[in-house]
């Protein structure tokens, strides 16, 4: 019986240690974000915080979006950032409406998919 108990309990501390890594990474957070006006075009830099965790988690996009829920560009992040937190990418060429002077940003991760997060940028024209 002792043996039992003990066997139950390593097996209980084993699958905890595999679902923490989940639970450590969470939702992808957005730290920060701007945006520059060239042409008739616009260049986002979004940066993002994540527990990345390797290929089975990490933050795999982020998008722009007007506030009726257009979406108007996304970045797809192609590898884990696991070492380099937070992270910056950028998007460019991205056609924004006339008179539009707020955006939405999402991101995304590989496990949660879309975060509840919604970061509003204003844009300076």
């Amino acid at each position: 019986m002792k043996l039992m108990k003990m066997s139950f309990i390593a097996c209980v501390a084993l699958a905890t240690q595999g679902f923490g890594t989940y639970a450590v990474a969470g939702d992808v957070e957005i730290v920060e974000a701007t945006a520059r006006q060239s042409g008739d075009t616009w260049s986002f830099s979004v940066t993002l915080k994540h527990g990345d965790t390797g290929w089975d988690h990490y933050a795999d996009l982020w998008q722009v979006y007007t506030p009726d829920g257009k979406l108007l560009g996304e970045r797809v992040l192609l590898h884990p950032h696991v070492e380099e937190q937070p992270f910056t990418r950028s998007l460019s060429g991205v056609s924004v409406p006339d008179g539009l002077d707020e955006v939405i940003i999402r991101a995304r991760d590989s496990v949660h998919g879309v975060s509840q997060q919604e970061f509003k940028l204003k844009l300076q024209r």
